[in-house]
């Protein structure tokens, strides 16, 4: 059986790891004022810019229910099953959406809920790559993902909560009381949702190893086959520390991606996570 694995553009990866692991996407839609875009062909860098002219946070329009059933489709005309890895619905209506499409192809279409965002999703992808690889059922793949979506650790150093405000995860108050303070926040996702952590002072390497120290401690049973360190923009210096720190902590295989567009919208420059599974190793047990 030929079994596809496929995400959101939101799986933030590289095309490089995109090919190596026969990952399909299909990509969320920005809204620029009058002009609208693909994520990918509307670059983080063009969101800036238009926040910066504006003041306006650009939307994201999730993929409807007729784009997932025109995509499956496709996708069913090279392989016999899609395993189709979603951004998580407590962010996006996009799971939902891909259920029901999904429901016309009489199960030869499972969609997950990843729980998360970015390459918290493609931590569960690329697992589940391995598992085919070693020649498992749709249904095996599924299940084991599944058992692991709540090891998932995703989370975040923010320069700044103006993002999350203007797109409404964050209130006027704290979003006021933050920057006074010069306050930057970790981001955690947890049971599917955005939520504040710790708080920092400081330079952006100073508050992002911190966080980096903070998070290694509090999820301290990292399946240490994969991390991925994926950030939206940060100097080099402190991408290369960060390398150099989950190297130190083991971790085997270290990717480092950058977000697009669409999670850009979200967290803004100057973001940085880690994110790996932290229910022990499985790289010798799958």
């Amino acid at each position: 059986m030929k079994i596809c694995i496929s995400a959101e553009t939101t799986i933030d990866l590289t095309k490089e790891l995109l090919r190596e692991w026969d990952i399909h996407t299909i990509p969320f839609t920005l809204i620029l004022g009058d002009q609208t875009g693909y994520d990918g062909e509307v670059t983080p860098d063009t969101l800036y810019e238009y926040v910066k002219k504006t003041g306006k946070l650009p939307k994201t329009s999730a993929i409807n229910e007729l784009e997932y059933e025109e995509y499956f489709r496709s996708l069913l005309t090279e392989y016999d099953h899609v395993i189709h890895f979603s951004l998580s619905s407590c962010i996006s209506s996009s799971y939902e959406h891909a259920r029901l499409a999904s429901e016309k192809f009489e199960g030869k279409v499972d969609v997950i809920d990843t729980h998360s965002l970015s390459t918290g999703i493609a931590l569960q992808a690329e697992y589940a790559h391995r598992l085919l690889l070693q020649g498992k059922e749709p249904s095996e793949i599924v299940d084991a993902v599944k058992a692991r979506i709540d090891f998932d650790q995703a989370s975040f150093s923010l320069e700044s909560v103006n993002y999350l405000y203007k797109g409404g995860r964050c209130s006027a108050l704290a979003m006021i009381g933050a920057n006074v303070l010069g306050l930057k926040p970790e981001i955690y996702v947890k049971d599917g949702k955005m939520g504040p952590g710790k708080k920092y002072r400081g330079p952006m390497k100073k508050v992002v190893l911190n966080y980096v120290e903070d998070t290694l401690a509090a999820y301290n049973n990292p399946d240490k086959d994969i991390v991925f360190v994926t950030y939206s923009t940060a100097p080099e210096d402190v991408v290369q520390a960060v390398v150099e720190r989950v190297k130190k902590e083991g971790f085997r295989r270290v990717y480092v991606t950058t977000a697009g567009a669409t999670i850009s919208c979200h967290c803004g420059p100057h973001c940085l996570g880690i994110l790996y599974f932290n229910d022990g190793d499985h790289a010798n047990n799958d």
